[in-house]
């Protein structure tokens, strides 16, 4: 066998990508038209899904789940996408080890949450 593809390569097609989100092929299309996601096309013009698609598609449903419209959905992916290049560039600046200084203590912001009982 050959190695994986990359989670950026597009490799499945919109059938193949609907059934393994649990979508219709329909909302797939709807979900590109509004400019949730932008699946690689091929020269003919087939649209290619990567796995990165597919997380995306996944968190789409959770939103759709939690009762978000399109809009709203697509503020949400905009801002999460924000917050991940800012900790992207935070994280370079400060070293590539995902640990910042903020008032001379070190804190790993995957792990640092506010305990819910202080409030």
């Amino acid at each position: 066998m050959g190695t994986p593809p990359s989670a950026e390569r597009g490799v499945y097609g919109i059938s193949v990508a609907a059934e393994l989100v649990g979508m219709g092929v329909q909302t797939l299309r709807l979900y590109e038209s509004r400019g949730l996601l932008e699946p690689a096309r091929t020269t003919g013009g087939t649209r290619r899904y990567s796995e990165r698609d597919l997380d995306r598609l996944r968190r789409i449903g959770e939103l759709v789940d939690d009762g978000l419209n399109i809009a709203g959905i697509a503020l949400v992916l905009e801002l999460e996408e924000e917050n991940t290049r800012l900790r992207d560039e935070r994280d370079e600046r400060d070293g590539r080890d995902g640990h910042h200084e903020r008032d001379g203590h070190h804190e790993h912001h995957e792990h640092h949450e506010r305990d819910e009982r202080d409030d």
